[in-house]
C-alpha cells in the first residue's frame, strides 16, 4: 500500500528531472561541447557498430571535453539514444596471474590498465575467482584483492558440496588483455556471455560490466512495470533498487530487487539465466548487440550463469540456486477480498456477508492498517473492530480465513489507553536500525507517524519480532500475514534529522532511480543493520523481514503451513513467500502490465503471484472491474483490492444480479474446478522449479510468433488463458500456438493452429484453451476450498494429435507444512496412450479424510463412441453400464460418469472407438493437392485441421468389385474388376482393369495372398523362400479363416480364438496399374513394429498419419529418410495380446503410411502384391516362422561375437599395430580389427596400398598369430581406368561380361558410374567441391551384376586371389552395395530409355525424391539378368543388390578362408541374414543414436537378422567423452559389437579417452566375454530356431501391455535385461522390471520389484543388467580375445525362479567350422534345475575332443537357506563333494568343479542339501 501524495522535495526532484529530459536534444543526460581537447591518453577508439558502444558518461552532464577527459571516444550520432562517449580500448584491467586448482575452479589476479577514474577511488587489484559449480551452473565472482567488500550473506546460496561429475554444457574462455570472459554454450558450441565488449570497471562505488549476449530475448530484471514481457534493446536502462513508489509504467524502480534475466538463444529452446548476486543500488542497460551492462555502486560482482536446454530448464536451475518455491496452502489458491479503510469491523462482515450471499466461491478476507489502533502494528481498534478477536472464528465457521497486514515500521508513540508495549519491548532488545553512532533509533514517519524501524538481520530483532506475533495472534486470531511498506518505505527523507553530506548519502555516481536520490523515501544510506550500512543492505530489507516473518509464522501455526506475502523481495523471497505486484490503479493499461508482471515473477521464483483484481487506486468503473475478475480468475494469487476513498469493488458491490457478479461467478467456479491442478503446479514448483503462471514461448519456444506474447498466459503447459485488455472489445487478437487446442468451456477442438485468430469474446466471456495431451485433474467447486475439497474429483482429458495425454495430481491435507518431505501426500501420474487412461499412484503417504473417489472423466478429441468402457483396478475389470458412459458425436467429447475410483489407488480406463473419422485413405498423396485435383480422381475434398490427416480422400467405395470366387481346401481364387464409376487417376500409369487374387493357406499358421495381372506376367521378386509343400488342407488345422467382401473388394483374415480381423483390405482405394500398386488395411491394434530401413524415432510405429519411403540408397540414417535396405514387413500386436506378421514381397520403390484408424496404406511402383501372413500367434513365434519363410539367420564365427574396432582413416599400418599394442596393454578385450578402404591402392578393391600400408600383411599374421581375427572391407565397384593387364578383376569381368549394361536395344555399352577409385597418376585436391572431386579425380567404375551365376564364379576367384596372393582375413565387410554412386544414373547423367523409370508418375517420399530414383545410384532402366537368363530392369531390382551381393561374398569367404568367417553387409532385403550380419550405417555422434540404435537392433532382429548392430560411438561427427562411454556400454550387449568412426574425425576407441574410460571399458566388455557362450548359443537358437538374439521385452511378456511400447532396454535372448543410459548427464535411469523375479547381476541380490518402473543407479561407470530368475545362463572367464577365453571352463549362473525351479542351454562347436550344424559336428546341452538339483542333458554330441570344455564355477542365485552339503553325480564315476559358498545375506551359492575334470558332454546331476 502506497502513500499517494508527495512531498515538496520530490515534487521539486520531479520536475527537475522532467526538465532535464526534455531540454536535452542530443544523447540522454548528454550535453554537446565540441570545444575541448583531449589531454595525457589519447584514447584508442575502436570501429563498431552504434549498437555496441559501452557508455563511458552514464552520469549527467557528457561533453567531449569531459569525454575525451576520460580517454573515452566521443562521436555524436543522429539515433536517439545511442552514447556519443564511448569507452576507448584504454579502460578495463588486465591478467597478471592465472591458476586452476582444479578442474572446477579458476582464479586470477587483475591489475587496473592506465586510463582515467571515471568517479575515482578505483580498486587497483582484484581477484577473479570461477568455480563450475553443476553441469548447468558457472559462478564467477570478482572483488577487491586486499580489502573484503560487502557481498549479499543469502540465507539459500551456497556452493555444491560436491564438483560436477558430469559434463559441463558450458565453457569458460578468459581474456587476458584487457580482462574478460566469454562463457560459451558446448553443444552446440555457442557465445553466451562476452563480456569483452566493454571494459571492467571497479571502484569503491562503481563497478561496471558489459557483457553481449547472443539474441534480444532478453526477459526479467526488476522490479518495474514492463509493458511487454520481452525486453525492448534499444538502449533501455533500468534502475534496481527497491521502492515504494507506483507501477504507473515508467522505467523507475519499485518494490523488488532483481538483477536476473533469461535469454532465450533460439529456435531450439535453448537458453540460460545471468544472476547478478549483488544488492546495492544499480542500473541496467539494454542495448541493441545486443548486450546488457551492470552499473552497481557498491558490493562485489557475483555472477551465476545458469545453462539450459530451455527456458523453464533455467527456472529450475535459478530455483535450485536461490531456492526453490513454496507450496501455499490450499485454501490461499481461493479467491481473496481486501481494501484499505473499510471503516469498521461491520462493514467487513457487511462486504463478507453480501459475497457470501451472492454464492460467489469466495475462500479469505483481509484488512488493512485500518483494522490497528492508529496504525500501529500489533493493536487493534478496539471501538470500531472491537470484535476482531472473534473475527477469525465468524470466518471459519463458514470455510474461510483471516489475514492481517503487518508494516514493519513501529510508531514512537503510546497507545491510547497506556503504553505501546510492543515498542517498549523492542527498546529493551535493541532491536532497532540506528544512526551511524550504532546506538540511536533512526527516527522515520510512516503511517502512524514517528516510527522505528526493526532492523531483522538483528537476530535480537527476530526473537523479538517472532515474539511479538506470537502475543498478537493469541489476541486476535489470524491465519495468515501481509507484510508490507518493507523497501523499507519513509514518508520522510532518511530520517527525522535527514542525512549526512557523505559518500553514502551522496555517492560520486547515482543510477537513474527515482528522484535520483538514493535515501528519498527510505532511510539515509549510511544508517546501520547487523548486515552493515543500509547503503548495502537497503535492498535486502524485505528479505530480511521475510525470513524473521516465516520463522514468526513457523512459531505461531507450528505444523499448519500458513503463508506470507510480501511487497519487496528480493531472489529466494519466493521459498517462503507470495508477492503482489503493487498499488496499481484502476486502468486498462494496469491490467494489462499485470501479466508480464507476474510472468516476470514465475521467472524470479515466486510463483505465488498476482496484481491487485480491479485496481488499488480510483474508483474501477464495471467493465474494467469485470473483465478483470475474469482475468484475475486465473491469476494465482487472486485478490480484489483496491484503496482509502474510492468506491467498493468486491463483486457483490456491483449487484447481485450484475453481469459483473455473474461472469466472476463463472469463472471462480471454473478456478476452483481446477485448483487441484493449480495445486499441483505449486508442487512442481517447489520440487521441480516448474513455472505456475508459464509464458508461451516456455511451452512453444521454436516458434519465433511466441517470444514476444504477453497478453496472454499458460497455467502450466496445458490451459491458455486470453483476457479481454481494452475498453469496448469484444475480439481480441490471439495466437494460438502449435498444438491441438480445446475450447475449454465449449469441449470442442479447435481449427487454429500456430496463426493468429480473432476470438469473440462477449461481455462475460474470456478465452480459455485447453492443450491437447493434457489431464488435469479436477474438482467440484463450492464457494470455499473447505467444502470444495470434500467434493468427489474429475479428471479433463484433452487428446493429442497421437490420441494421447498426459498429467498428474499432487494431493496432501492442503495445510500441514513439510508434507512433501515427510512424504505425507499422494501423488498420481496420469496418462493415455492407445484409449487406456492409466492412473498410476506413484507414491501415496496420505489418505484424505473424505474418501475421495474420482467421480467423473472426460474425454476430448475422442473420434467415435465407444463400443464398451472397461475399469480396472488390477485385479478386477468391469465394464460400465451404459448411463455412465456418454458421447457426444458434436463435440467428440466422452463422457464418463458415476465412477467410484477411490483416490489413492491404482486404475486403468479403456474404451474402444465404434467408429472413427481417419478411416479417410489418401487419394492424392502428392504434393499440390487442391480441391480440383482432388475431385478430377472422383474423390472428396474435406479440408481437416489435423496435422496430416488427408483432406483428399477415397469414396467408400472406390477400388475394384469382386468378381468370380473359386474355394477350394487349400485356398481361395478370385478375380476382380476396376470399379469405373471412378476415373483412372493417373493418365501415365495405366490402370490394369482386371486382376486375379490367389489366396493359398501354406500351413495352420500362414497364408499367403497374391494379387496379379492374369492377362500379362508382371516383374515378380525372384527370392525363393522356404514354403510348405503342400499347403493345408482341413480347415480345423488353421489358426485363421479368410472372408472376401465385395465391393470395394478386400480380404479379411480373421483369427479363430479371439475372432479378431487382423487383416481388412475391405477399404476404398485399392488401385493397380502399371507403376502405382496401392492397398490398404484396417489393423486390430496401434502396436505395429517393423519396415524398413529408415530410422524411427520408437519401436513401436506412431500412427499419426507417419509415411515412409523405402528405397535402398546410401544415405546416413536420418528421420523419414530412406536407407540402405528394404524390408517390407512388420509384426502386429492384436488387443487379444497375440502377434502376427506380413510380408510384402516387392522389390521396387514403396511407401508404408500409418493411419490412427489404425490402418496401414501400402504404394509400390512396380511388380504385383505377393503377401504373406504368420500368424504367431506370440511375437517370438511370428519371427520363428517368418525365418522359416525367408531362411533361418546364419551362425557366425564364435571370435565375431567379440569386440571390434574399425576405422575410416587410418593412415598407414603403423596407426592400426599401434592400437593393438595400445588395447592389449590396456588388457581391454578385443578380437577383430578391420581396414577401411584406406588400405587399398586408390581405393580400388583387391589392390593393397604398398605405400602407406606395404607392412599390413605381416601385420594381420602377426595379430592372427595371437589370437586376433582380420576383416578388410570390399565395395561392389570396379575400377575401370587402370592399364590394361594390371588390374585383373576389371580385366577378368570384361571377359566374363558380368557387369551391368544398357538393354541391347538401347546400346551396348556398360553403365558407368564413379564410386571411391581414383584415377591413376592423379594426386587428389581435397579443397575442392566434392562434385569437382568426383568429377576431376574419380575413375570410372562398372558395377557387378551379382545375379549372374558368372559373375558369382568371377567374384568367388577375386577374393581367394587376393586372400591367396595379397593379404589373409577372416570375414568380409561389404559396403556401398545399394548400390551407390557419385554420380546420378551414369557418367554424364543421361539416363538412356524410358524417362518414366527415373521419375515414375508416383514417386515415394524419398530422400531425393525430386532428383529422380537414379539419384547416386543406377540409372533404372539399366538391365539385369537373372540367373535363369531373364532381364529385369534395375528399376525392379534395385532393392536386391546387396541382397545379390552378400550369398557370392560368404561363399567366396567359405572359400577362400575353409572357415565360416562373417560377412558384414549394409544393403540387406528379406533372407540377406541367411549370409551376412548387418550394421545399423553410417550414424552420428549424437545421443539420440543410442536410443535408435536400439531400434534399429530390435526390427533387424524381426527381419531375420540377429547379428546386428550400430558403429559404437558414431562414425560422423565428434564423439563426446559421455557420450562414447555410454555407447560402449551400450554396444557391449549389440550382437555385432564394433567401435568404427569416419577420417578426419579424432579417435574414439577405447585407449583413446585415457585410463578412466579404458578401464571401464574393459570391465563391461568383460561381462559381454563373460557371457559369450549364453550369447553364441542364442546365435544357435536364432540359426537353428528363428529365435530372436536381442529381444524386445514384449516378445517375452506380451500379456503385459506395458512392455508393448518399452524400446530403452531390451533382453538378450529371454533372460538378460540390459537397461543402458541414454541421455547424458544421467546417474539414475529408469527402467521396467517385467513380472518376474530379476537378479542385479553385478550383486546377485533380488530386486524388490516386478512389474512395474522402478529408479536403477546408473553412475558412469554401470550399464545395468539383471538376469531372470528360472534360467540357466552359460559363462567363461574373459581373455584377451576368444581364442584364449574359450580354452577356459564353462561355468554357470542359476538363477533361480520363484519355485526354485531354472532351465538353460548351451551350445558348442569349434567356433569356426562350416556347416557345423547341418553335420552335427556340434555339443548341444540343456540344464534343468528343481528342488536343489541341477541336472546336464547331452541333446546332441559331436563336438570334437580338442573343443571339449571342462565344467567350472556354478552360481546359484536365490537359495533361500542354508547350504550343508554340495554333491556332484556322474555315471561311472563316485559321488562327489564339491567345496562350496554361501552367503545368506543375497542368498548366493557358489561352488566350483574344477577340480573334477568333468567334460559336460557327459550328463552329471549337482545336488545341494539345505540345513
Amino acid at each position: 500500500m502506497g502513500k499517494r501524495c508527495f512531498s515538496g522535495l520530490e515534487e521539486t526532484l520531479m520536475v527537475l528531472f522532467a526538465l532535464v529530459t526534455l531540454l536535452h536534444t542530443g544523447e540522454p543526460r548528454t550535453i554537446r561541447d565540441d570545444s575541448v581537447s583531449v589531454q595525457n591518453i589519447v584514447p584508442e577508439c575502436p570501429s563498431i557498430p552504434y549498437g555496441e558502444r559501452v557508455d563511458c558518461f552514464p552520469d549527467p552532464g557528457a561533453s567531449e571535453q569531459k569525454c575525451l577527459e576520460r580517454a573515452c571516444c566521443w562521436s555524436p550520432v543522429d539515433e536517439a539514444n545511442v552514447p556519443w562517449c564511448f569507452f576507448s580500448k584504454n579502460h578495463g584491467y588486465s591478467v597478471v596471474s592465472k591458476s586452476q586448482p582444479d578442474s572446477t575452479h579458476i582464479e586470477a589476479r587483475l591489475t587496473r590498465m592506465d586510463a582515467p577514474s571515471l568517479f575515482g577511488a578505483d580498486i587497483k587489484e582484484l581477484i577473479f575467482y570461477a568455480e563450475m559449480q553443476t553441469e548447468n551452473r558457472l559462478r564467477f565472482k570478482i572483488t577487491d584483492a586486499n580489502q573484503a567488500r560487502f557481498e549479499v550473506p543469502h540465507e539459500h546460496v551456497q556452493a555444491p558440496s560436491s564438483p560436477p561429475t558430469g559434463p559441463l554444457k558450458y565453457r569458460l574462455e578468459l581474456i587476458q588483455k584487457p580482462f574478460g570472459l566469454k562463457v560459451w554454450r558446448t553443444s552446440p558450441e555457442k557465445l553466451l556471455f562476452d563480456t569483452t565488449i566493454g571494459p571492467l570497471v571497479f571502484a569503491d562505488q562503481y563497478l561496471q560490466l558489459s557483457a553481449k549476449l547472443p539474441s534480444h530475448n532478453i526477459y526479467g530484471l526488476g522490479e518495474h512495470v514492463h509493458q511487454t514481457f520481452r525486453h525492448d534493446t534499444n538502449w533501455k536502462t533500468w534502475p534496481i533498487f527497491t521502492r515504494d513508489a507506483f507501477p504507473n509504467g515508467g522505467t523507475h524502480n519499485l518494490y523488488g530487487h532483481y538483477p536476473y534475466f533469461t535469454c532465450l538463444e533460439d529456435e531450439s529452446g535453448q537458453s540460460f539465466g545471468v544472476f547478478l548476486m549483488n544488492s546495492n543500488a544499480m542500473e541496467v542497460t539494454i542495448q541493441p548487440a545486443p548486450a546488457i551492462t551492470y552499473r552497481t555502486i557498491g558490493g562485489v560482482l557475483d555472477f551465476y550463469i545458469l545453462v539450459g536446454d530451455t527456458p523453464e530448464a533455467v527456472v529450475d536451475e535459478f530455483t535450485q540456486l536461490i531456492g526453490r518455491p513454496f507450496i501455499p496452502p490450499y485454501w490461499s489458491l481461493g479467491f481473496q477480498l481486501s481494501r484499505w479503510d473499510y471503516g469498521s469491523l461491520d462493514e467487513v462482515k457487511k462486504v463478507v456477508e453480501r459475497n457470501r450471499q451472492i454464492g460467489i466461491p469466495y475462500d479469505v478476507q483481509y484488512t488493512d492498517i485500518d483494522y490497528m489502533e492508529d496504525k500501529k502494528i500489533f493493536t487493534y481498534d478496539m471501538e470500531k473492530f472491537k470484535e476482531l478477536p472473534q473475527f477469525a472464528d465468524y470466518m471459519h465457521e463458514k470455510g474461510q480465513k483471516y489475514i492481517v497486514i503487518l508494516d514493519p515500521a513501529v510508531s514512537t508513540g503510546k497507545r491510547l489507553n497506556g503504553p505501546y508495549e510492543a515498542l517498549e519491548r523492542g527498546h529493551a532488545a535493541k532491536v532497532w536500525v540506528t544512526e551511524p553512532d550504532g546506538n540511536t533509533p533512526l527516527i522515520g514517519e510512516v503511517w502512524p507517524g514517528e516510527t522505528v524501524f526493526p532492523d531483522y538481520t538483528n537476530q535480537a530483532c527476530v526473537d523479538w519480532w517472532v515474539d511479538e506475533i506470537s502475543r498478537f495472534h493469541k489476541e486476535v486470531k489470524h491465519d495468515a500475514l501481509w507484510i508490507d511498506m518493507n523497501e523499507v518505505a519513509n514518508f520522510v527523507q532518511g530520517s527525522s534529522k535527514g542525512c549526512a553530506e557523505n559518500k553514502v548519502n551522496y555517492p560520486p555516481f547515482t543510477p537513474r532511480i527515482l528522484d535520483n536520490l538514493l535515501y528519498s523515501k527510505t532511510l539515509c544510506m549510511d544508517a546501520k543493520h547487523k548486515w552493515g550500512n543500509h547503503y548495502d543492505v537497503h535492498s535486502l530489507y524485505g528479505y530480511s523481514m521475510v525470513l524473521a516473518t516465516e520463522k514468526a509464522s513457523r512459531e505461531v501455526f507450528k505444523t499448519n503451513r500458513s503463508m506470507v506475502f510480501t511487497r519487496s523481495s528480493f531472489p529466494g523471497v519466493g521459498k517462503y513467500a507470495g508477492h503482489w505486484l503493487g498499488d496499481n490503479a484502476a486502468n486498462w493499461n494496469d491490467i494489462k502490465w499485470a501479466i508480464p508482471g507476474m510472468l516476470e515473477f514465475n521467472l524470479f521464483g515466486v510463483p505465488y503471484i498476482g496484481a491487485d483484481i480491479c485496481g488499488f487506486f480510483d474508483d474501477s468503473p464495471e467493465e474494467l472491474c469485470r473483465r478483470w475478475m475474469q482475468v484475475g480468475a486465473f491469476y494465482p494469487f487472486s485478490r480484489n483490492h483496491n484503496a482509502q476513498g474510492y468506491k467498493d469493488q468486491d463483486p457483490a458491490s456491483y449487484g447481485a444480479d450484475s453481469l459483473l457478479v455473474k461472469t466472476s461467478k463463472h469463472y471462480l467456479n471454473i478456478r476452483y474446478t481446477l485448483l487441484p491442478y493449480l495445486y499441483t503446479l505449486f508442487y512442481k514448483a517447489h520440487v521441480n522449479g516448474e513455472t505456475v503462471l508459464r509464458p508461451m514461448m516456455h511451452e512453444f519456444y521454436s516458434d519465433s510468433e511466441t517470444w514476444g506474447v504477453h497478453s496472454q498466459f499458460l497455467w502450466g503447459a496445458h490451459l491458455l488463458i486470453t483476457p479481454v485488455l481494452d475498453p469496448g472489445v469484444e475480439n481480441v487478437e490471439a495466437y494460438i500456438p502449435d498444438a491441438i487446442w480445446y475450447d475449454f468451456e465449449k469441449e470442442e477442438r479447435i481449427t487454429d493452429r500456430k496463426e493468429k485468430v480473432n476470438l469473440n469474446l462477449p461481455a462475460d466471456k474470456l478465452g480459455l484453451h485447453l492443450r491437447g495431451g493434457a489431464i488435469l485433474p479436477a474438482q467440484r467447486p463450492d464457494i470455499t476450498t473447505t467444502y470444495s475439497r470434500r467434493h468427489p474429483m474429475r479428471l479433463i482429458i484433452a487428446l493429442d494429435d497421437n490420441n494421447a495425454a498426459s498429467g498428474e495430481l499432487f494431493w496432501d491435507d492442503g495445510e500441514s507444512r513439510d508434507t512433501v518431505s515427510s512424504g505425507s501426500y499422494i501423488h498420481y501420474q496420469f496418462s493415455v496412450a492407445n484409449d487406456v487412461l492409466t492412473m498410476h499412484v506413484t507414491h501415496n503417504g496420505y489418505t484424505d479424510p473424505n474418501n475421495l473417489k474420482f467421480e467423473n472423466i472426460t474425454v476430448m478429441g475422442v473420434t467415435g463412441a465407444p463400443v464398451s468402457v472397461l475399469v480396472s483396478d488390477g485385479t478386477t475389470t468391469n465394464a460400465l453400464t451404459a448411463s455412465q458412459v456418454n458421447y457426444n458425436s458434436t463435440r467428440k467429447v466422452l463422457y464418463l460418469r458415476n465412477l467410484e475410483l477411490e483416490l489413492g489407488k491404482d486404475y486403468t480406463v479403456n474404451w474402444q472407438d465404434k467408429y472413427r473419422n481417419s478411416r479417410h485413405f489418401d487419394c492424392h498423396p502428392e504434393a499440390g493437392s487442391d480441391q480440383a485435383k482432388c475431385e478430377a480422381r472422383g474423390c472428396i475434398w474435406k479440408p481437416s485441421n489435423v496435422p496430416n490427416e488427408p483432406w483428399c480422400y477415397y469414396p467408400d467405395t472406390h477400388g475394384y468389385i469382386t468378381g468370380k470366387v473359386v474355394e477350394t481346401a487349400s485356398g481361395i481364387t478370385v478375380d476382380i474388376e476396376r470399379n469405373t464409376a471412378f476415373p483412372s487417376q493417373r493418365s501415365q500409369s495405366r490402370d490394369i482393369s482386371k486382376l486375379r487374387v490367389e489366396i493359398t493357406y501354406l500351413s495352420g499358421k500362414s497364408l499367403r495372398w497374391k494379387i496379379f495381372d492374369p492377362s500379362n506376367a508382371r516383374y515378380e521378386v525372384p527370392i525363393p523362400l522356404d514354403l510348405p509343400a503342400m499347403p493345408e488342407t482341413e480347415e480345423n488345422n488353421r489358426l485363421y479363416t479368410v472372408q472376401i467382401k465385395n465391393k470395394p473388394f478386400g480380404i479379411q483374415v480373421i483369427r479363430k480364438d479371439t475372432e479378431e480381423i487382423i487383416w481388412d483390405s475391405a477399404v476404398p482405394g485399392f488401385t493397380f496399374s502399371d507403376q502405382l500398386l496401392e492397398i490398404s488395411t484396417l489393423l486390430p491394434s496401434n502396436y505395429v513394429y517393423g519396415f524398413g530401413e529408415t530410422e524411427h524415432p520408437s519401436y513401436n510405429h506412431d500412427l499419426s498419419y507417419h509415411k515412409y519411403g523405402l528405397f535402398a540408397k546410401d544415405q546416413p540414417p536420418g528421420y523419414k529418410l530412406n536407407s540402405y535396405g528394404l524390408h517390407p514387413f512388420y509384426m502386429g500386436l492384436e488387443k487379444s495380446k497375440n502377434a502376427h506378421g506380413v510380408l510384402l514381397l516387392n522389390s521396387n520403390a514403396m511407401d508404408v503410411t500409418f493411419l490412427p484408424t489404425p490402418a496401414l496404406t501400402y504404394r509400390t511402383i512396380g511388380g504385383i502384391l505377393d503377401f504373406y501372413m504368420v500368424m504367431g500367434p506370440t511375437p517370438e513365434a511370428v519371427v520363428q516362422q517368418y525365418t522359416e519363410m525367408i531362411g533361418r539367420p546364419v551362425l557366425p564365427a564364435y571370435w565375431s561375437l567379440g569386440f571390434q574396432l574399425c576405422r575410416y582413416g587410418y593412415s598407414n599400418d603403423a596407426e592400426i599395430a599401434d592400437l593393438y599394442r595400445d588395447m592389449k596393454a590396456a588388457k581391454i578385450p578385443y578380437d577383430v580389427q578391420y581396414a577401411d578402404i584406406d588400405y587399398m591402392e586408390r581405393q580400388i578393391d583387391f589392390k593393397l596400398d604398398k605405400v602407406n600400408f606395404k607392412g599390413l600383411p605381416a601385420l594381420v599374421d602377426d595379430m592372427r598369430a595371437e589370437g586376433m581375427r582380420f576383416i578388410f572391407i570390399l565395395d561392389p565397384a570396379i575400377a575401370a581406368n587402370e592399364t590394361k593387364g594390371s588390374y585383373p578383376a576389371f580385366d577378368t569381368g570384361i571377359e566374363k561380361d558380368v557387369f551391368i549394361k544398357w538393354p541391347p536395344e538401347l546400346s551396348n555399352d556398360i553403365v558407368w558410374g564413379k564410386v571411391w577409385p581414383d584415377y591413376p597418376n592423379i594426386t587428389v585436391d581435397n579443397s575442392l567441391d566434392w562434385d569437382t572431386q568426383v568429377e576431376l579425380f574419380r575413375a570410372f567404375v562398372a558395377f557387378p551384376d551379382f545375379f549372374k551365376n558368372s559373375t558369382a564364379e568371377w567374384w568367388t576367384q577375386q577374393i581367394k586371389d587376393f586372400y591367396n596372393n595379397v593379404i589373409k582375413f577372416d570375414g568380409l565387410w561389404i559396403d556401398m552395395n545399394e548400390p551407390a554412386s557419385f554420380v546420378h544414373g551414369t557418367v554424364g547423367e543421361k539416363c538412356l530409355g524410358d524417362a518414366a523409370l527415373e521419375n515414375p508418375p508416383y514417386m515415394p517420399p524419398l530422400e531425393s525424391m525430386y532428383r529422380g530414383l537414379n539419384h547416386k545410384t543406377l540409372c533404372m532402366n539399366s538391365e539385369q539378368i537373372l540367373a535363369d537368363g531373364t532381364r529385369v530392369k534395375h528399376y525392379d531390382v534395385h532393392n536386391l543388390y546387396g541382397w545379390s551381393h552378400t550369398k557370392p561374398t560368404y561363399d567366396a569367404l567359405l572359400s577362400a578362408t575353409g572357415k565360416r568367417g562373417v560377412v558384414i553387409t549394409r544393403s540387406t532385403y528379406p533372407s540377406s541374414g541367411r549370409w551376412a550380419g548387418h550394421w545399423l550405417g553410417d550414424n552420428y555422434s549424437a545421443w539420440d543414436q543410442l536410443l535408435k540404435s536400439i531400434i534399429g537392433m530390435m526390427e533387424f532382429s524381426i527381419f531375420g537378422i540377429p547379428y546386428t548392430g550400430a558403429d559404437i560411438c558414431g562414425f560422423f561427427n565428434h564423439a563426446q567423452y559421455e557420450m562414447c562411454l555410454r555407447w560402449m556400454q551400450l554396444g557391449a550387449f549389440y550382437p555385432f559389437s564394433r567401435n568404427h568412426n569416419s577420417i578426419n574425425m579424432p579417435r574414439q576407441d577405447p585407449v583413446a579417452w585415457g585410463p578412466e574410460f579404458a578401464a571401464i571399458s574393459r570391465d563391461v566388455l568383460n561381462i559381454r566375454y563373460t557371457l559369450l557362450p549364453y550369447l553364441y548359443t542364442l546365435m544357435y537358437e536364432a540359426h537353428a530356431h528363428g529365435n530372436t538374439v536381442v529381444r524386445p521385452l514384449l516378445h517375452e511378456f506380451v500379456t503385459d501391455e506395458n512392455t508393448w511400447s518399452i524400446d530403452r532396454q531390451f533382453l538378450w535372448g529371454p533372460a538378460l535385461l540390459v537397461t543402458a543410459a541414454l541421455d547424458p548427464g544421467v546417474t539414475v535411469v529408469r527402467g521396467y522390471v517385467p513380472n518376474a523375479r530379476w537378479y542385479d547381476y553385478y550383486t546377485g541380490a533380488v530386486v524388490g520389484v516386478r512389474g512395474q518402473f522402478m529408479n536403477m543407479d546408473t553412475p558412469l561407470s554401470k550399464i545395468n543388467l539383471h538376469v531372470r530368475g528360472g534360467h540357466v545362463l552359460p559363462w567363461q572367464k574373459p581373455e584377451n580375445n576368444t581364442h584364449y577365453s574359450r580354452l577356459n571352463p564353462l561355468g554357470l549362473l542359476v538363477a533361480l525362479d520363484d519355485g526354485g525351479s531354472a532351465h538353460g542351454s548351451l551350445f558348442w562347436d569349434d567356433g569356426e567350422g562350416i556347416d557345423t550344424v547341418e553335420n552335427k559336428r556340434f555339443l548341444l546341452t540343456s540344464f534343468s534345475v528343481s528342488s536343489g538339483v541341477l541336472t546336464s542333458s547331452v541333446l546332441t554330441d559331436g563336438l570334437s575332443e580338442a573343443d571339449r570344455l571342462t565344467l567350472g564355477l556354478v552360481k546359484v542365485w536365490g537359495v533361500s537357506a542354508p547350504v550343508t552339503q554340495v554333491i556332484i553325480k556322474v555315471n561311472g564315476k563316485p559321488d562327489a563333494k564339491l567345496e562350496f559358498k554361501y552367503n545368506a545375506e543375497v542368498q548366493e551359492l557358489q561352488f566350483d568343479a574344477t577340480s573334477q575334470s568333468h567334460t559336460i558332454e557327459k550328463p552329471f546331476t549337482i545336488t545341494w542339501n539345505t540345513a
